[in-house]
């Protein structure tokens, strides 16, 4: 082969690879769209999530259904409308600056901005998840199962935190 035919590989390879991208781009916002959808459809149902996940797990569910970049804010906002309790935070806001830095730092997220002064995060679809509720692909099949189930309405559990011995 020549350095001609490479080069024409390379540009067919890189105009399918920028097709898929595209093609991912709009299957993550319609994936956002719906799961809007089944949150304000349940709630119409009278049926109040109660996730039972940890915080990490749900800014992954939120992040890699997300299909935009999303800042901190947006992301608690999201988690709420799950019916993820984030009562148990002093702070939920510092909480979930502290998860997203991490998964930022293990490569599972990137950061983005998308405007000055907006930093926002983004899943990153290179990634390869560790094994984890969210990683199985079975996140948002979670959520729905946890809405659509009798136990969903039930009241949520607090947990209680263990005090400092001195």
């Amino acid at each position: 082969m020549t350095i001609e035919h490479y080069r024409k590989a390379l540009e067919s390879a890189i105009a399918e690879f920028e097709a898929l991208g595209e093609q991912r781009r709009a299957i993550d916002k319609r994936l956002s769209e719906i799961s809007e959808s089944i949150n304000s459809l349940s709630r119409l149902c009278g049926l109040t999530p109660n996730v039972s996940m940890g915080l990490t797990d749900g800014c992954r569910l939120v992040l890699r259904n997300g299909g935009l970049p999303m800042t901190p804010i947006e992301i608690r906002d999201r988690l709420a409308a799950f019916g993820f309790d984030m009562a148990k935070y002093a702070n939920d806001l510092s909480a979930i600056h502290t998860v997203l830095k991490r998964l930022n730092h293990a490569g599972e997220i990137r950061f983005a901005i998308r405007a000055p002064g907006k930093p926002t995060y983004v899943w990153n679809h290179q990634f390869t998840a560790p094994t984890t509720i969210a990683a199985h692909g079975s996140d948002l099949k979670h959520f729905i199962n946890a809405v659509m189930s009798p136990a969903a309405v039930a009241p949520a559990t607090t947990s209680k935190r263990r005090k400092a011995t001195k």
